[in-house]
């Protein structure tokens, strides 16, 4: 049996490439259990959306939410679930992780190819399924972009992972060289995509925005 995994996502007017939905018959954090957080986490995606960092150290201009195709910002499970071929099986995927909401912000220069950064903080019902969620979006990028995934890489906090795209090919939908990296924060799923001149300027603004993101979040 697949241990199915999300679908990898992101603002397709910048990121075009879909990864397709791996299939199976468990869930992907079936039967795990979590403490409560330890303070009160957001109870709807508006309140999620005043935790995101609103700039990027490399000064990029932020694109407005409605520009994107589909719209980036408030995001629900159905929402995530149109970037599958398979929305109906992805909403399983999704549910077995508990889902609850979450929120995607992206800035760049110009509307061509160039330097972009992208970030993303979904939100879960248990630290399982964030971390799970987090952990399995980093395995489907490694590999769909044929990049070096690293876990627990230096200057991240434990259980982040790092994936650096030294040579971008265009069928990908990437611009350039680029830099991932996924974390687990209790009940939260971050994500932050830059694409640079170069994997270290892209690494450089990846690890700047992580930290900055997860000081926005209650430590749960």
């Amino acid at each position: 049996m697949t241990r199915r995994r999300p679908v990898r996502r992101g603002g397709a007017a910048l990121l075009v490439a879909a990864l397709p939905v791996l299939s199976g018959c468990t869930s992907a954090v079936e039967g795990a259990a979590s403490a409560a957080p330890a303070d009160p986490t957001p109870s709807s995606a508006a309140l999620l959306e005043e935790l995101l960092v609103t700039e990027v150290p490399s000064g990029l201009p932020r694109v407005p939410d409605e520009h994107l195709t589909p719209p980036a910002g408030e995001k629900t499970a159905d929402d995530v679930a149109e970037y599958a071929a398979d929305p109906g099986r992805e909403r399983d995927v999704l549910d077995d992780y508990g889902y609850r909401y979450g929120w995607e912000r992206f800035w760049r220069s110009g509307s061509g190819s160039g330097p972009l950064t992208s970030v993303f903080v979904d939100q879960f019902y248990t630290r399982a399924g964030a971390g799970a969620y987090a952990r399995d979006l980093a395995e489907n990028d490694a590999e769909f972009y044929d990049g070096v995934l690293r876990d627990d890489p230096p200057h991240l906090p434990g259980g982040c992972r790092l994936l650096t795209v030294e040579t971008a090919d265009p069928a990908t939908g990437l611009a350039g060289p680029a830099a991932f990296a996924w974390c687990g924060h209790g009940v939260f799923s971050v994500g932050v995509v830059a694409v640079a001149d170069s994997v270290s300027a892209a690494s450089d603004e990846v690890h700047a925005v992580i930290a900055a993101q997860l000081e926005r979040l209650p430590p749960s």
